[in-house]
């Protein structure tokens, strides 16, 4: 059957406005997504159902939304998942690039349309891999969504939605689901919610243990354990209005540039590097985040490796550990 949109218009849409994922996480463009497993799991058993088959991600901001979905993406390109999302494709919609040099809705619309439209009329068509819409920030396509460059483009995707041609993931806040999307009873029950907890401080630490290698390679600087160890506990101490893992991957990110600011590449990250970029995000002065008994187990810790030569090797790829996994469970356990 002769399809509307042709197979180069698509690719031109997605070409313009959307970032495939799929075809990144086989490049190796995403660091490791750890300890989301579970999540991941249910986002796969509900996109290979016949109804219901559209996920919906809740969680405050910084928690790992977008990082779930990489993960999704790394699954498929790994070819971890069942043979319906083989060679699948996870096409995250950039919405302000879509919008951008548009006068009106209707004009922007026409541009939405081609792309919503191509993934729907090859859902049936075995020649083509499934497509997985990605909507960061969903609620802003709602009608309600004053104020929205978005707004209503919910109402250009519900008549595929309805009919099952369309397998689409959102993001969203709980506060910003319950006000602007659980108000349309149509687009509510085409979704299945997924929560995500946000992560402890050991968690996180060992979130940050499983990514630093790609930031040590960036930087061409060592991150030590304790030192990393040292970022999640200042920064849940200290940066109340953020959430982990995201304010503590930015720590160690900032300190590790900062480093190589002041010090050059190469050696290890030094402690000076975390408090002072800590104390320019938080507006403290550095020596107020360290007491001296701290500071000195952190200096001798540091010596002690410089002096036995044991400064950890810059890895290229940190292997993914199976404790936060456990972590992770034993709070679910809990909550329950």
């Amino acid at each position: 059957m002769r399809k509307k949109v042709t197979d180069d218009k698509l690719e031109e849409c997605i070409h313009k406005y959307c970032r495939d994922l799929t075809y990144l996480a086989k490049q190796g463009r995403f660091d490791p997504i750890t300890g989301r497993d579970k999540e991941i799991r249910d986002s796969i058993l509900i996109l290979l159902q016949k109804g219901r088959k559209n996920v919906m991600f809740l969680a405050p901001a910084g928690v790992g939304k977008t990082a779930l979905c990489v993960g999704l993406a790394q699954q498929i390109a790994n070819d971890a998942v069942p043979s319906y999302l083989k060679n699948a494709r996870v096409i995250e919609i950039d919405l302000p690039s879509m919008a951008a040099g548009t006068n009106s809705s209707a004009e922007f619309q026409e541009r939405f349309m081609p792309l919503v439209k191509g993934v729907a009329e090859r859902y049936h068509d075995p020649a083509y891999p499934k497509y997985i819409l990605f909507l960061d920030e969903i609620h802003t396509i709602m009608p309600t969504c004053s104020g929205s460059a978005y707004a209503g483009l919910s109402e250009v995707m519900k008549p595929y939605l309805t009919v099952g041609d369309l397998h689409v993931i959102g993001a969203t806040t709980r506060d910003e689901f319950r006000v602007y999307f659980e108000i349309d009873p149509a687009m509510d029950r085409r979704f299945q919610k997924i929560n995500l907890n946000v992560p402890n401080q050991e968690e996180t630490h060992v979130i940050l243990e499983a990514i630093k290698g790609g930031y040590e390679k960036h930087h061409k600087v060592s991150i030590p354990s304790d030192l990393t160890q040292l970022v999640c506990r200042l920064t849940d101490e200290h940066m109340k209005k953020r959430n982990q893992p995201d304010k503590s991957i930015i720590v160690m990110d900032g300190a590790s540039a900062l480093h190589v600011l002041e010090n050059g590449e190469g050696g290890e990250l030094s402690v000076d590097a975390i408090l002072n970029f800590m104390a320019t995000e938080i507006s403290i002065h550095p020596d107020a985040l360290l007491d001296s008994r701290e500071r000195q187990e952190l200096d001798e810790a540091a010596a002690k490796r410089k002096q036995e030569n044991q400064v950890p090797v810059v890895q290229e790829d940190a292997p993914q550990p199976s404790k936060l996994n456990e972590l992770l469970n034993n709070s679910a356990d809990d909550n329950d």
